[in-house]
């Protein structure tokens, strides 16, 4: 099997580091200038490992093969969460670029590289693996605005150079798949002592909007027994939750209150209006069916309270399957180089690999997260742990072109 370079793999991870550089971490938003500058940098070291490189009119930049014969596909993302971490995304992508150099020599330009735009969700869920898998269409993008300060899509591709750039389309009948290296983000690795995680399948994501609508009043006249105040129907909702949830949950079931709302918010004001953010996730439909019809019924129970309460469903990412033949090419290529020191786990958190799975075979590699810490900027993985990785990967990437 080809070797890598770790040295030079190394050089190109901490030199994407010194881009948007935040304490141990990096501060890149999507289309943000030092968003735009990593995305330049890589469209150059692309092209310098003799692949054709674009940045298409979603921000994804793309590391071409004019070689014959059918590819196989490896990315990531670039673009980091706010004051986060150095390698959630451009791990892959990096990972993506040295096997692509470390596979010339055996198979010629048979990997192609993709850094895909907004996967953090600045302005929509995987925006740029959608666009390039699925497409999107302009009133998607005229009606899509950032989540943080509310600028439109289409002003921050324009400010970012790319409005008016043609979208790039899969062809799936182009790459025999897709393979993603990314951390964990969590700490079964790290705490068990593996090095590396072949992921199964990637989690579920159910995620809704919970209102409640009181009554706004005077917080020093309104008597307590008649008050409706949405803010304590919120919080006896949320203790309602965590009382339930472990009842019908799986093993690796996990639920978050992402954010919470109150109307005005104001010390003294009773609440008249109070909204939570919550999701769960599973990577299995019928844990995710039974969260949803326990979260309803407790719904219907606080609305026998003197608030009315509303569930409105935002978004449902079902799970995904990796995979089986890419994960025992994983596998093999992990117990070769690293014997005992894998797992096979599934993913708790989504990735582009999910999207790309609906028309390409496709399979993750996870390497450790110290003390499973991530989307913060102390997050980090041992230069050793980032080599072997990348090294199975190649070496992955190698038996699958090999048939």
């Amino acid at each position: 099997m080809p070797d890598i370079d770790g040295n030079r793999l190394l050089r190109d991870l901490y030199a994407a580091r010194a881009i948007g550089t935040y304490k141990t971490g990096v501060h890149r938003p999507t289309y943000s200038a030092d968003d735009m500058t990593a995305r330049h940098w890589l469209a150059d070291r692309l092209t310098e490992a003799g692949l054709t490189a674009e940045i298409d009119g979603i921000g994804n930049v793309i590391g071409r093969s004019a070689a014959p014969g059918p590819k196989l596909l490896l990315g990531s993302h670039m673009e980091t969460q706010p004051h986060a971490g150095w390698l959630d995304g451009a791990m892959g992508v990096i990972y993506g670029l040295e096997v692509a150099r470390a596979l010339l020599p055996h198979f010629g330009n048979a990997i192609e590289v993709g850094a895909w735009a907004d996967e953090e969700g600045h302005f929509g869920n995987f925006l740029g693996s959608r666009s390039f898998v699925r497409g999107l269409d302009d009133a998607e993008i005229a009606a899509t605005v950032n989540r943080h300060d509310g600028t439109p899509l289409p002003t921050a591709l324009a400010q970012a150079g790319l409005a008016g750039r043609p979208r790039a389309r899969l062809d799936p009948a182009r790459y025999r798949g897709y393979l993603e290296a990314h951390i964990e983000q969590g700490d079964e690795l790290d705490t068990s002592g593996l090095r590396l995680g072949i992921v199964t399948s990637i989690v579920g994501i159910w995620q809704f909007m919970i209102r409640f609508d009181g009554v706004q009043n005077h917080a020093g006249t309104t008597r307590m027994a008649i008050r409706k105040d949405a803010g304590v129907a919120l919080v006896r909702l949320a203790g309602a939750i965590e009382a339930r949830f472990p009842q019908v949950a799986g093993p690796r079931s996990v639920w978050t209150t992402g954010r919470i709302r109150l109307e005005p918010g104001a010390p003294s004001i009773v609440p008249g209006g109070a909204e939570m953010l919550f999701q769960f996730r599973d990577a299995d439909p019928a844990r995710l069916a039974a969260m949803e019809q326990a979260l309803e019924a407790l719904v219907a129970e606080a609305n026998a309270g003197p608030c009315t309460v509303t569930l409105t469903n935002l978004s449902r990412w079902t799970p995904k399957l990796m995979d089986p033949g890419f994960q025992d090419a994983l596998e093999r290529a992990a117990q070769a180089r690293a014997p005992g020191m894998h797992i096979r786990m599934p993913s708790g958190a989504g990735h582009d690999a999910q999207i790309f799975a609906d028309r390409l075979p496709a399979a993750m590699l996870f390497v450790p997260s110290i003390g499973g810490i991530s989307h913060h900027y102390a997050e980090d993985t041992k230069d050793a742990d980032l080599v072997l990785g990348c090294q199975v990967l190649a070496d992955a990437a190698a038996a699958i072109l090999g048939g």
